[in-house]
């Protein structure tokens, strides 16, 4: 990971970490990366399925851009608060911590951590076909619950903030609904 450029400690958060925040935060702020775009691409064989049947959760992946909130992180507890991070979204490498240039709702930009996946391995899943997702979304259970309550739990989080993001919406109806 590419070193901190120092000043406050800010984390990007585009799923979970919006409606269950690991750790408490100075500030919360509306942001959005550029360069990556929130989807699942992420196998879950704890969190969100088993290892006999794998769910699926959000990572940022290269292109587009993705809206979601920016934390600043209390300098008193950093520490702890980055041990509590790395513990829940680090139990295996899937993500590379990365440091993103987040736009601020007011338009100033700083430099947040995010959780960028990693292509090169296993857990990778990429952009599956809807088919493939439709059974994931039926059927995946994990220690935190099924794969399709936290992508409807974030959908509603990112709706009651005034950041739907549509495209994971339609995705969400049409694999559900079988409606397009």
């Amino acid at each position: 990971m590419a070193c901190h450029r120092g000043g406050p400690v800010w984390l990007f958060a585009y799923g979970s970490l919006i409606w269950r925040p690991e750790c408490t935060a100075v500030e919360r702020v509306r942001g959005r990366v550029y360069g990556y775009h929130r989807g699942l691409y992420l196998w879950s064989h704890e969190h969100r399925g088993t290892p006999q049947l794998p769910g699926l959760v959000f990572g940022l992946d290269r292109g587009g851009s993705c809206s979601g909130f920016a934390y600043r992180l209390p300098e008193e507890n950093l520490d702890a608060a980055l041990n509590a991070l790395w513990r829940r979204e680090m139990p295996v490498p899937s993500y590379r911590p990365h440091w993103l240039a987040c736009r601020l709702e007011d338009g100033s930009q700083v430099q947040a951590l995010g959780f960028v996946l990693e292509r090169h391995l296993p857990s990778y899943a990429g952009n599956l076909p809807d088919g493939v997702l439709s059974q994931v979304l039926a059927s995946a259970s994990g220690r935190y619950g099924t794969t399709r309550d936290y992508v409807e739990q974030t959908i509603s989080a990112l709706r009651s903030h005034a950041m739907p993001d549509r495209n994971l919406e339609a995705r969400l109806k049409r694999c559900v609904l079988g409606k397009s």
